[in-house]
Formats: C-alpha cells, sequence, structure tokens
C-alpha cells in the first residue's frame, strides 16, 4: 500500500506505516505555502499512484474521491474532517478517520493562562509598567490592577467533549467548580455537575463555549442567553465563532453586562470592522485563532491517526502491500 501523507507528521509516524503498510510518500502542504486545492491533490495522488490519504487542510471534495474510489482510507489530522465530502466517501466505501482530541491539551492551556490573564489585569499592567508610569514609592499598580483569582470560581462548559474534559481535569484542582451543558454525554465523575444551558449561563463566573459547527449550534448563543450572565462574568469561546450572535455578545461587553471575553475565533478571519470592535476592547483578550498551534499538537495528531489506522487494519487482517478494498 502507498499512502501519501500531505499532513504534518513525524518522522516516527512515517516510520510506523511504511513498516507496516509498505511505503510512505510525504508531501506537506506547508512546503506548498497552503492548502492543496482539488486540483491540486488530483495531481499529486495521481502521480504517487496512491492507495490512501492523509491530510490535514487540503480541499478533499467530492470530485477528488469520485476519481480516486481505490483509496483504502482518508485520515485527516483535525478535530473534525470538516475538509474531506464525507458522503462521497461514505458511497464510495472509503474509510474516514481524524483525530478529535489533538489539540486538547493546547487548547486548555490557553484558556487558562488566557482567562488567569484576563482576571489579573495582565495586558493592561504590562501596558501601564512599559509606558514607564510607575512612579517613585506609588502603590498605583497594587490598587489599579488588582485583579481576582480563578479558585474557588464555576466553571460552565457548553459542550463537555475533549477540550471541554481537558480544561475540567486541570481546573479542578485550583480548585474550580464546574458545570457543564451537553446532552450527548454524561458524566461518572462526581466532581462535574450536568444541567441545563440557562443555569450555566445563570450561575457560573466564567462560560466556555466547546461546540461543533452543525445546524443545531449555529447562532445558539445569543442575546436571550448572554443577557442570563452575572455582571461579573467572563465570556469564552475557543471553539468556532458562528455559533455566537456576535451582536449580541459585542453588545453585552460594549454596556458593561458582563466583564468581559476571551477569544480565539471571529466571524470573519481575517476580521472585519465588527470583529475588530470586539479584538479592540479593553475587557477582551484576543488571539489570532491559535488556541490549537502548538508544536506537540502535531505529535498528538500523529500518535492518535496511527493507533486508529492500525486498528482498522488489525481488524480487516491488512498487512504490508495488501490493497484489500474494505467496503
Amino acid at each position: 500500500m502507498r499512502i501519501l501523507i500531505t499532513a504534518p507528521y513525524n518522522q516516527k509516524g512515517q516510520d510506523l506505516l511504511s513498516a507496516k503498510f509498505g511505503e510512505v510518500i510525504y508531501k506537506p502542504w506547508k512546503d506548498n505555502g497552503r492548502a492543496f486545492n482539488e486540483n491540486e491533490l488530483n495531481k499529486l495522488i495521481d502521480e504517487t499512484h496512491a492507495d490512501a490519504l492523509i491530510t490535514e487542510h487540503d480541499h478533499v471534495t467530492a470530485n477528488v474521491i469520485n476519481l480516486h474510489p481505490e483509496l483504502q482510507f482518508i485520515g485527516v489530522c483535525r478535530g473534525t474532517p470538516s475538509n474531506v465530502d464525507l458522503e462521497a466517501a461514505k458511497s464510495k466505501g472509503i474509510q474516514v478517520f481524524y483525530t478529535p482530541a489533538r489539540n486538547a491539551q493546547a487548547v486548555a492551556e490557553l484558556f487558562i493562562a488566557n482567562v488567569i490573564s484576563l482576571m489579573r489585569n495582565t495586558i493592561p499592567s504590562w501596558q501601564w509598567l512599559t509606558g514607564k508610569n510607575w512612579g517613585e514609592g506609588a502603590h498605583t499598580s497594587y490598587l489599579q490592577f488588582k485583579g481576582n483569582e480563578l479558585a474557588g470560581k464555576t466553571i460552565g462548559m457548553v459542550g463537555f467533549g475533549a477540550v471541554g474534559q481537558r480544561i475540567a481535569e486541570m481546573i479542578k484542582v485550583f480548585p474550580c467548580h464546574i458545570k457543564f451543558y451537553d446532552p450527548y454525554i454524561e458524566s461518572t465523575d462526581p466532581d462535574y455537575y450536568k444541567t441545563t444551558l440557562e443555569d450555566v449561563f445563570e450561575s457560573s463566573d466564567i462560560v466556555s463555549v466547546h461546540l461543533p459547527v452543525n445546524e443545531h449550534t449555529i447562532g445558539m448563543i445569543d442575546k436571550k442567553l448572554i443577557s442570563k450572565m452575572k455582571p461579573d462574568a467572563i465570556f469564552v469561546n475557543t471553539a468556532r465563532a458562528s455559533v455566537v450572535k456576535r451582536d449580541d455578545l459585542l453588545s453585552a461587553i460594549e454596556n458593561n453586562k458582563i466583564r468581559g471575553a476571551v477569544l480565539d475565533v471571529f466571524d470573519f478571519e481575517p476580521p472585519d470592522q465588527m470583529d475588530y470592535r470586539l479584538i479592540n476592547h479593553p475587557h477582551v483578550l484576543a488571539t489570532p485563532h491559535t488556541a490549537g498551534a502548538t508544536h506537540e499538537v502535531e505529535d498528538h495528531h500523529v500518535d492518535i491517526l496511527n493507533e486508529r489506522i492500525l486498528q482498522w487494519a488489525s481488524s480487516n487482517n491488512i498487512s504490508n502491500n495488501e490493497k484489500k478494498k474494505i467496503a
């Protein structure tokens, strides 16, 4: 079997696949400067005679799949395989694997770092300090930038998948009280309290969104919910911007209805004028969609994806150089 890998993939991961399946052809999209489009991907698969594909951001459209029904599997190094036409893959009997927890640790760490930074006024105090505002013997900074501790706060999770659960594991020892709303998940951990969506917004000191994008979640977080938040509560979104009605969040922040927000995602990337009203607001700590951007994430997705591919191969008795198609 010949596996074309266009995702970032470490040498250890490549070696494991080549030992199991035969040959790995490594053409990472980063060397291309951007994800491969439909035509480029078709050409790559044709030139390499690939029997399987491992991708990250490339455009794996219905056209790509229909032209290459011989693909044994498509591996996607992302939390969701949103760049792959799943219906087309299913119609051709092509297995699709992905890596839903690859960036859980990275996002969790940024959540903690940025929430604490907002609560402790880290950015404005740094700006004050570098602006040479520290007078002789003054205690202005101690009074002006006094913040709050994360310990003792109630954290409400909207969506409690891999990222939400990793955050919960890390912050419960501060200690924090963890609540979550997720109709698809039950928790056996007594430290996590499943509740209603309304209660998450009403009772939490920090509301953190961890939702996928689908027909049920787009615009789900609106004025009705945001208005239930405490005046000193913080809103966090490191998931997807489209699940939140931007106008309603902006209104709450500009009118001091909530304490502020930690944001990593925006309606338009690059941002438009309204996005910049959020980004530039003094009560918002914004980052440019980098919550999951660590070097370690690439190692995580290799480990997760290789494990899934090997499980699939074992259950279907596929070994080195076999080209058995599993429908």
